[in-house]
């Protein structure tokens, strides 16, 4: 057990705290808009499915591509303000802005319009959420050097970005109710006006408020300029090689696709199994289940599991913190069998409070993590400090093997014979769903542990390398 005290100049203060919060919910609450919106592309505007998924495909792609240069340029850059708030500040008006445009469509428009119209502002909004997104992340890294500070950090931004899982749910209810719009395109047309103002109001407190580390001093960065920019490409190929050839946050990566994508797989069964299952076929019966269930999930993941996973990590390491947590959501899993009772509704929010410590002990973990593997490079590789290129391919691996879990799930549908034009599914289908929803994200979930059992990265070896690191900068 870690009887360590943070130092108070590595404590981070709550309202800086509080300001890269207010950053991740927007993290949240834009991809979360994004995908219930993705929706009424087909219900409100009439687009064609192939077409709509090319419009979920294509800006995946895209986006994952662009992560890693907003890293590098972030990681290099030279201001007054620091290397990341500028960006984050520009980025988080330019997303708002720009999610509300992408959302400015009309059914009268004819298919092919309104197709290309979304196309481009899909491409011209992920640059501005990549100019937001990344220089956040990589923010949070360098906000302190304290190994269990870092884990506080990162559970109270955790913690606040899970309000936006609260609330996207009923962007469902919200939009199909016609006494609040008279169209479902009416509907999204206004909310995303809503969603992009608040993503504006709350994304830019991070540059207003947050500090990270101080690299007036900071030696070895390239220079960005347009005369700069071959010599900058293999600069970042190099920084690249450089992370990968980094074992520690190997082994994060492999974990977290298992974890994550494992769970992202199966994340559309249980609304089906809800409807499909409990309720025969009846979106009127299942009513307002599925977004309670959604709902109640974030709830206990804000504010039991994550605070327990803190407390967990600060005392036994992040480590054992995330094997605990992982083997805790196993057991959630698997309740999910029994969960799921037709005869009794309630029973759906028993496997929760296991389920949750998931992705709630993953990515508070993990981005902690990450933190003490940009010192480890920094030992071996010196300066620059490379923040922002990890948490940039961090979330490429997230991204990429999100893509490939939604093309799995709907894979799984096809092979257990789910129909969504049938008004019921056959008792064989349910079944092979309802198993396949509690083997997935199990194995793929132990597969984790077993990566993730000879971590290296420890809470001593994290101090040694402080210490190195601090004499080697001459630190007081």
């Amino acid at each position: 057990m870690s009887d360590y005290v943070t130092p108070k100049k590595d404590r981070v203060p709550v309202g800086q705290k509080a300001a890269f919060g207010a950053g991740h919910l927007v993290l949240n609450l834009l991809p979360g808009a994004l995908g219930v919106f993705m929706f009424f592309l087909l219900t409100a505007f009439g687009m064609d499915p192939l077409k709509a998924g090319i419009l979920g495909a294509l800006p995946r792609l895209f986006d994952a591509l662009t992560d890693p240069i907003m890293g590098f340029i972030s990681d290099n850059t030279k201001s007054k303000w620091g290397r990341r708030r500028p960006y984050i500040f520009v980025g988080a008006i330019l997303s708002g802005i720009l999610f509300a445009a992408l959302w400015q469509l009309d059914p009268e428009n004819s298919q092919s319009y309104n197709f290309w119209y979304f196309l481009i502002f899909s491409m011209i909004f992920l640059i501005g959420n990549t100019m937001f997104a990344t220089p956040l992340v990589g923010l949070g890294y360098e906000m302190t050097s304290d190994y269990n500070e870092r884990t506080r950090l990162m559970a109270f931004s955790q913690t606040v970005g899970q309000i936006a899982w609260m609330i996207v749910p009923w962007f469902w209810v919200l939009i199909a109710d016609p006494d609040l719009f008279a169209t479902q395109a009416i509907g999204v047309r206004q909310l995303s006006l809503y969603v992009g103002g608040a993503c504006i109001i709350l994304g830019i407190l991070p540059a207003l408020f947050c500090k990270g580390i101080d690299s007036a001093n900071m030696e070895n960065r390239q220079k960005i300029t347009f005369k700069s920019m071959f010599s900058n490409v293999k600069s970042l190929f190099m920084g690249i090689v450089e992370v990968f050839k980094n074992k520690p946050f190997v082994k994060l990566c492999g974990a977290t696709f298992l974890v994550f994508n494992g769970f992202q797989m199966v994340a559309s069964f249980s609304f089906f199994i809800i409807v499909y299952y409990m309720f025969d076929g009846s979106y009127s019966d299942a009513g307002n289940w599925p977004a309670w269930f959604s709902t109640i999930t974030a709830v206990v993941t804000a504010f039991a599991v994550i605070p327990i996973i803190s407390y967990i990590a600060n005392k036994k390491g992040k480590r054992n913190a995330f094997i605990i947590s992982t083997v805790i959501s196993i057991i959630g899993y698997i309740l999910k069998w029994w969960g799921f009772d037709p005869g009794n509704p309630w029973l759906m929010f028993m496997p929760i409070p296991f389920m949750a410590f998931g992705l709630g002990g993953l990515f508070t973990l993990m981005m902690s993590m990450t933190a003490d593997v940009c010192d480890l490079d920094e030992l071996k590789n010196g300066m620059p400090r490379k923040e922002g290129t990890f948490g940039a391919i961090y979330w490429w691996m997230v991204k990429i093997g999100q893509s490939l879990a939604l093309f799995l799930g709907g894979l799984v549908l096809k092979m257990v014979g789910f129909d969504g034009n049938a008004a019921t599914q056959t008792v064989e289908t349910m079944t092979s769903l309802r198993i396949a929803d509690v083997i997935i994200p199990s194995v793929t979930a132990a597969l984790a542990i077993l990566i993730m059992w000879k971590y290296s990265l420890s809470e001593d070896r994290a101090r040694e390398i402080k210490e190195v690191l601090v004499k080697r900068r001459g630190e007081l």
